[in-house]
């Protein structure tokens, strides 16, 4: 209980700066993370837990957990687990009226020129180097996995935990049987039927060493709407998988209800005009679902919040409820047949369930999100206005992760994209378990009666905890046999580390029995294999190496996996409106490793010194990298440069104190991060002289930064210059920028490229 109280004392602490920066960014501000720089001083990476001087015995340790294969070991690994106590966290929220609103900031009026203080340094940001991280909020104490909310919400203050005893029983997939008049299951015994194709085969132990050992082969393949796909496996040379031109529902293996309900759902995305007979998929949904009926890995890099943003969410949405129907009913059918076996009957032919029951993990970046896909549920299963689902907790759903419209800050003008990406609830610290039996829906289930778990990277990584903490819990992602991953472009912008840490802890075996029946439970799942049946969804707006790099290195189906790969003929330099001159210089470094310290000495060495004169005044400096802001302002620093600042964990007053110094000439530099301008999308007036530090991580932001220079208008459109650093590994974002064909032209050349917009390129 002591330590308990002393993380309760923690968050009570935290000032309201802290608070509201926590709710922001879904971490502490790295200033007052004073254990963390200790940390810091032996390991660069951003994610060590508190007892992490520790040897590796406690790894080692869970390693050898990890690794067991033989049904006999799990067995005798299992331990009781007492009950736990279900505790509230008593932190408090506490909502902070700003000194100055959004919409004051985006004028440079009189109220900036009142402020008192002449200096721009923000004494709340970083000082140092070794604080340059972004880090999880390791002063939250580590919630049960119980599937309840108890995060804060600054309109309701502290939520208290959250149970369900009552639908407990109704909701058990061991105490309840199929109803006689669905027949749901009887379409789901076919051979051909995927899911069952899926989950009943049967991989022998030299197919697993295969795929742990030897490469993948590919091939490729083009698709009318999706492009250019590469399908790759280990076990076997790919048929070639072609897209259906026409779909008929009762050919897609749809469970009952959702034949009939999802025509009427996605009618909203089809042609005004539609026929009964037309198909009740868009071209884009028909090739997505193609794939995914198939469970294959499936990454799709051109998700639009704008455009195909919902198209995309009803058809994963459908696929994952598909799975989970089927599932429960198969469960629900054996259910029935051992009820009335005769004895001596072999309970091998009854082995349906995982070790925990949690079927699907849906990971989302805002509580919007998940709002969203829950009501996408509840319409696929309600058949018409007389057969309503019963939804339990359904209003205090609505009340937590909906959002009131009076919230929104008024006369504030964004792109659009902007506001597609934060409408509604935008909080990031959230998870439900939603549990689905024939015609009811539980909200808020405890996560082992739960069939699917929403969460954002953070919520998911509070219960997963780190190493060494003693409150932690991952079982419940030992059985996952869909893992769908939405708008990952926005978790490179909240904390990646938070998506890895995850990938590390999902399907690993449980350390608890929970109560299952090891008769009822898949070989599989107690061989260790989930991670070879495991399907993974990826879905981003962008391509970028850390999203490839989960893809490809994280996710092991043994059916093989499809990733769309199209590049970008034009690149988003043609909608700069402003006539530029973009000078491109590229950077030498030997590795991916050495890329870092190869970019900060050409810039130091290379391009400062053509800046450092006075009538290069009011310079930006985009800076993706937060580490590289941070490294970028100390050199500044001791290098005494006319400069000033702004980043994600700036206040507004140095915000407001750093723009109107810009824009005036008093500062000759503005070192400004990406992550800043991604939640923010503040005008910088003043620009005349821009540099990459890095090519930006979204494409249109570098037209968006560039289009600021027509804010300025004082005759000096002569003087305007933009500098672009990049190297051989930039390649991708390169191509996002400048198009394909000139990638491959200055990636073959070593010599600077000079283009020069007019606007109606």
């Amino acid at each position: 209980m002591g330590k308990r109280r002393s993380g309760r004392e923690l968050v009570r602490s935290l000032s309201k700066k802290q608070k509201k920066h926590l709710r922001e960014f879904g971490e502490e501000h790295p200033f007052y993370d004073k254990l963390l720089l200790l940390l810091l001083l032996h390991s660069c990476f951003p994610f060590q837990s508190e007892n992490s001087d520790k040897s590796s015995a406690e790894s080692d340790s869970e390693t050898e957990v990890e690794q067991v294969s033989v049904y006999h070991k799990l067995l005798a690994t299992l331990k009781t687990s007492p009950e736990s106590e279900s505790e509230e966290e008593d932190d408090e929220s506490e909502s902070e009226e700003a000194g100055e609103s959004e919409a004051e900031m985006d004028s440079e009026g009189s109220q900036e020129t009142g402020e008192v203080d002449g200096g721009e340094e923000d004494k709340n940001d970083i000082p140092e180097e070794e604080e340059a991280t972004d880090t999880a909020e390791q002063t939250l104490s580590q919630d049960q996995a119980d599937g309840a909310d108890t995060s804060c919400d600054p309109h309701r203050g502290v939520i208290e935990e959250f149970t369900d005893v009552k639908h407990e029983s109704e909701f058990s997939l061991e105490t309840n049987f199929m109803e006689e008049e669905s027949g749901d299951c009887n379409a789901d015994k076919r051979d051909d039927n995927p899911f069952k194709q899926h989950m009943d085969k049967e991989l022998e132990e030299k197919e697993i060493e295969k795929m742990s050992s030897l490469p993948k082969s590919s091939s490729q393949s083009q698709w009318p709407r999706l492009g250019q796909l590469t399908f790759s496996s280990t076990l076997e040379k790919h048929k070639t998988l072609k897209a259906d031109k026409e779909v008929d529902v009762k050919q897609l293996y749809l469970h009952k209800p959702l034949e009939s309900t999802w025509p009427k759902v996605n009618k909203q995305f089809l042609p005004s005009v539609n026929k009964p007979s037309d198909s009740p998929f868009t071209p884009l949904q028909r090739e997505l679902f193609c794939i995914m009926n198939t469970y294959r890995d499936l990454f799709y890099p051109e998700r639009n919040a704008l455009t195909n943003g919902e198209e995309i969410r009803h058809a994963y949405c459908l696929h994952a409820l598909n799975h989970v129907l089927k599932a429960n009913a198969q469960v629900l059918s054996n259910n029935a047949k051992r009820r009335d076996r005769k004895p001596g009957t072999d309970a091998d032919d009854y082995r349906d369930q995982g070790l925990t029951r949690p079927k699907v993990l849906m990971i989302v970046p805002f509580r919007e999100s998940a709002l969203r896909i829950v009501h996408i549920f509840i319409n696929l299963l309600e058949v018409n206005e007389k057969k309503k689902i019963d939804v339990s907790n359904k209003k205090r759903f609505k009340g937590e992760f909906g959002s009131d419209p009076e919230e929104k800050p008024p006369n504030l003008k964004r792109p659009e994209d902007y506001e597609a990406v934060f409408a509604g609830n935008i909080d990031d610290h959230f998870r439900i378990g939603v549990a689905i039996l024939q015609k009811s829906m539980r909200l808020y289930a405890p996560f082992y009666s739960s069939d699917i778990i929403i969460a954002s990277p953070l919520g998911i990584r509070t219960v997963i905890g780190a190493e060494g903490e003693k409150k932690r819990d991952f079982d419940f992602l030992s059985s996952i046999e869909i893992l769908i991953i939405d708008q990952a472009d926005i978790y490179l912008m909240q904390n990646w580390e938070h998506v890895l840490h995850l990938m590390k802890h999902i399907n690993l075996l449980p350390l608890d029995s929970h109560g299952v029946d090891f008769s009822r439970v898949r070989m599989l799942n107690l061989n260790n294999w989930s991670k070879y049946y495991r399907q993974t969804l990826l879905f981003s707006a962008l391509q970028d190496p850390q999203i490839n790099s989960v893809f490809n290195k994280h996710c092991f189906n043994y059916v093989g996996q499809v990733a769309i790969r199209n590049m970008p003929l034009t690149g988003s330099i043609s909608h700069v409106v402003v006539q530029l001159p973009h000078v491109f210089r590229r950077l030498e470094a030997e590795s991916v490793a050495s890329v870092i310290d190869a970019r900060f000495q050409f810039f130091i060495n290379n391009v400062l010194p053509e800046y450092r004169d006075a009538i290069m005044s009011h310079t930006l400096i985009y800076i993706p990298s937060y580490f590289d802001y941070v490294r970028l302002r100390n050199y500044f620093k001791k290098e005494d440069l006319n400069f000033t600042h702004i980043c994600e964990y700036t206040k507004k007053a140095a915000v407001c104190r750093s723009r109107r110094f810009f824009l005036k000439g008093e500062k000759q530099f503005l070192l400004f991060t990406e992550r800043f301008h991604f939640y923010k999308r503040y005008t910088i007036k003043g620009i005349r002289n821009l540099i990459f530090y890095e090519l930006p991580t979204y494409s249109h932001f570098y037209s968006e930064i560039c289009n600021m220079m027509k804010a300025t208008d004082n005759g000096v459109d002569a003087t305007w210059t933009c500098t672009v650093l990049y190297s051989k590994y930039d390649a991708q974002k390169l191509a996002a920028v400048v198009g394909i064909d000139r990638t491959a032209q200055m990636l073959q050349s070593k010599k600077n490229v000079h283009l020069f917009v007019t606007g109606e390129n």
